[in-house]
């Protein structure tokens, strides 16, 4: 298990996020389209993981998706753009499925998924949720199973170009929770993920830290990525 990558919620279009972080001096591209879902994104790679800026492309038909992250997604832009949750990456997913709901929690069971590129090339993966409803509390993170290893999908964002030399000398670091109650949360999240909490209401996940503190009142969302 890794971290894959985190989602920013933002109002804004996938052209307007790369306008931006090329600014800023960061090679973000153009990700494409989720046609089921009514949903587009822009996609900022570093050495270990990616950045996902999802925002709505077609209202009509993300209102309409049976789709936990689009739910989100859509809940969380009535208030404004932020941070949302994050993926992490599984190497057997119908085996990490049965997994977790031996041990209680409720899923969506395995999703098939797509995204439509830029240059039309259609890219597929599996993706898991646990099942809770959409609402201010801290939404667990989903999963996901690439249909191509991940070495080799690096290897083709290299040549590319979407992952810069630039862009591989960065990796994102910590992950950081704001919530009601760290101690909780930490705890719940430690026994999805089989991992031991730290001193500091923390979890590793490899070499990215996920940390929560807390905070008195607000939805309970990430609420910083320190990339390095």
């Amino acid at each position: 298990m890794k971290l894959d990558h985190v989602v920013y919620f933002t109002s804004k279009s996938p052209v307007e996020v790369v306008e931006e972080q090329r600014k800023a001096g960061r090679r973000a591209i153009i990700g494409g389209k989720h046609e089921k879902w009514g949903t587009h994104n822009a996609l900022l790679y570093v050495n270990n993981a990616y950045v996902e800026w999802l925002s709505v492309d077609r209202p009509e038909v993300a209102e309409q998706a049976d789709h936990p992250l689009t739910r989100l997604l859509l809940h969380d832009l009535k208030e404004k753009d932020g941070w949302g949750t994050l993926c992490l990456s599984v190497t057997d997913i119908e085996q990490f499925n049965e997994d977790i709901t031996n041990k209680g929690f409720a899923t969506s069971g395995v999703l098939d998924a797509e995204r439509r590129t830029a240059s039309g090339e259609l890219k597929k993966w599996k993706m898991l949720f646990v099942d809770q409803p959409v609402s201010d509390e801290l939404p667990y993170p989903f999963f996901i199973e690439w249909e191509t290893p991940e070495e080799i999908r690096f290897e083709q964002l290299r040549s590319e170009g979407a992952l810069s030399p630039a862009n591989e000398e960065m990796e994102i670091r910590d992950c950081v929770f704001a919530v009601e109650d760290p101690l909780r949360d930490t705890g719940e999240w430690a026994i999805l993920l089989s991992r031991k909490v730290g001193d500091s209401n923390d979890i590793m996940i490899g070499d990215v830290r996920l940390r929560f503190i807390e905070h008195e009142n607000g939805k309970n969302r990430l609420q910083e990525v320190v990339i390095r």
